[in-house]
């Protein structure tokens, strides 16, 4: 994720995306996932600005390709902040207690014959955390 300078126009934003996509592919990883959040304010002002642009990338690859586009962020004037966050440890667990979860929903299903929504389930999950 990075936030641009928000006096950025939308053609430089666009060049610069297809320019970090672009460098994650040539370095050997892949964009699973991009989205542009938009112009928003920011928790607290960063190089005298209280909002900055958005934008997320959600890579796939070895880490090899993260370094270099780091290092291209860093020395970019139209990024103000950026952050990189691993999610591949998080993703798994979120996938273990969503089966966990699906399960038991449907073995409450079973039980009670269909009976059981998913307001039911809601309230459910919540007494058991």
């Amino acid at each position: 994720m990075y936030i641009a300078d928000p006096a950025t126009d939308s053609d430089t934003l666009e060049q610069l995306n297809k320019e970090i996509g672009e460098l994650i592919e040539k370095e050997g990883g892949s964009v699973v996932k991009f989205e542009d959040m938009g112009k928003r304010q920011l928790a607290y002002r960063i190089n005298k600005f209280y909002e900055g642009h958005y934008c997320l990338f959600e890579i796939e690859g070895s880490g090899s390709e993260i370094a270099e586009v780091e290092r291209r962020m860093r020395v970019n004037d139209k990024i103000v902040r950026y952050l990189t966050v691993r999610v591949d440890e998080e993703r798994k667990a979120a996938e273990k207690i969503e089966e966990k979860r699906r399960k038991r929903k449907e073995k409450l299903s079973e039980l009670t014959g269909g009976r059981f929504d998913d307001e039911d389930s809601k309230r459910y999950d919540d007494e058991e955390e």
